[in-house]
């Protein structure tokens, strides 16, 4: 289990993404940081040096915790009786902003979800999402994150994902159990 704040030391070098310009970079083993959020299938971490990464769950083992492989939906093909709607929203529960502890569509990001029959089977998942500021440069790794997941998602054949800014993001798109969370209510 993680402690807040956790301190731990890289036990091997590991691909990591600053927060907040969304730039890809290798950090080294032995570098010491603290796990300042560990949500969905991502760490949040802090260098000594205050810079602010993001962690795959696949590398996990390099700052000592077990290995989080994507989220446990249903893999392509599978049956399932949930409605894809359903499937979808639960997918989207696990994509978790890096600076804020909660997930995005909780948070308000996610605009909108269609699902569209295909002529030769499967579904079309078209996604408009934001993000918590027009400038954030994690918004094409969240963008990714999402047509990831939902792609993995039985019936889907085909995912667009796009990043739109109006109406702009606010606090008044969050869900209340997200507000309650953070002390906004």
């Amino acid at each position: 289990m993680m402690q807040p704040n956790e301190e731990i030391q890289l036990s091997r070098d590991v691909e990591a993404v600053r927060i907040p310009d969304g730039t890809r970079t290798t950090l080294t083993k032995g570098t010491r940081l603290k796990i300042t959020q560990s949500l969905g299938d991502m760490y949040t971490i802090f260098t000594e040096q205050g810079y602010m990464f993001r962690i795959e769950g696949k590398n996990a083992d390099a700052i000592g915790k077990e290995v989080v492989t994507s989220s446990a939906a249903p893999v392509a093909g599978a049956l399932t009786d949930v409605p894809l709607e359903k499937l979808v929203e639960s997918q989207l529960r696990t994509c978790y902003d890096p600076e804020i502890p909660v997930n995005i569509l909780d948070l308000g990001l996610i605009y909108s979800q269609v699902i569209t029959p295909l002529k030769d089977g499967g579904n079309r998942v078209e996604i408009e999402m934001t993000l918590t500021a027009p400038g954030c440069g994690m918004g094409p790794v969240l963008q990714d994150e999402v047509r990831a997941k939902v792609s993995n998602l039985p019936g889907v054949t085909e995912t667009d994902v796009r990043l739109v800014f109006s109406p702009p993001w606010g606090p008044d798109r969050m869900s209340d159990a997200a507000k309650l969370q953070l002390g906004m209510m």
